[in-house]
C-alpha cells in the first residue's frame, strides 16, 4: 500500500512539475516531496517557503488607456469530424481588425505538444484580415480529442481562445487480434 501512494505521489509531482511553472506550484511541489519523505519514512527535507503575512495581492490587468485594436475571428470552434489516428489536419482561423489601432499577435500558446500554431505575423491595420493556424498531429492521441490554442494580442481583454476537436479513430494492429 505504501509503494502504491509513494508512486502516485511521485506521479502527482512528476505532473505538477510539467504543468506549472509558478511559485505557488514550486511550493506544492516542496510540500509533497516532504510528505512523500515522510511516507517513506524518510527524514522530510526541509521546505523552504517564502512567508506570506501581508501578502501582496496581485492587480488585475487595466484596460489600457487611448485607442485599441480588436479582434473578430469569423469563428472560435472548429471540429475535424472523424480521422485517423496518425493524420494531420490543419484550420485556419480568420480573424479582422475592428478596432482602432494596429493589431499585434503577441504568441499563440496550444495545450499540448500534438498542435503547432502559426499566425500572422505583422501589425494587422485597422479593418485589416489575418489568421491563426493550428495544425493537429493525431499521432497517439486515439478517441475524442478537444484542444485549444490561445492567442495572445495587444487587444482587450488580451486572450482569446479558439477551440477545436476532432474524433480520432485509433490505429488498429495490423496483426490481427491478439490470441
Amino acid at each position: 500500500m505504501l509503494m502504491k501512494r509513494s508512486i502516485w505521489m511521485l506521479g502527482l509531482v512528476a505532473l505538477l512539475l510539467v504543468a506549472c511553472k509558478d511559485k505557488d506550484a514550486e511550493k506544492k511541489i516542496a510540500a509533497l516531496e516532504a510528505r512523500l519523505s515522510e511516507l517513506e519514512g524518510k527524514k522530510p527535507a526541509p521546505v523552504s517557503v517564502t512567508p506570506t503575512e501581508n501578502p501582496v495581492p496581485s492587480q488585475p490587468k487595466q484596460k489600457p488607456e487611448g485607442p485599441l485594436p480588436a479582434i473578430q475571428f469569423e469563428r472560435t470552434e472548429h471540429d475535424f469530424g472523424t480521422i485517423q489516428e496518425g493524420q494531420k489536419v490543419t484550420y485556419t482561423y480568420k480573424f479582422k481588425n475592428t478596432g482602432e489601432a494596429p493589431l499585434i499577435i503577441q504568441s499563440a500558446q496550444p495545450t499540448c505538444g500534438c498542435t503547432v500554431p502559426d499566425w500572422s505575423k505583422e501589425p494587422i491595420p485597422v479593418g485589416g484580415e489575418g489568421f491563426v493556424k493550428a495544425e493537429f498531429d493525431s499521432s497517439g492521441k486515439p478517441n475524442m480529442q478537444n484542444k485549444t490554442v490561445t492567442v495572445t494580442a495587444n487587444t482587450w481583454p488580451e486572450q482569446t481562445v479558439l477551440s477545436f476537436k476532432a474524433m480520432v479513430i485509433p490505429k488498429t494492429d495490423s496483426q490481427g487480434p491478439a490470441k
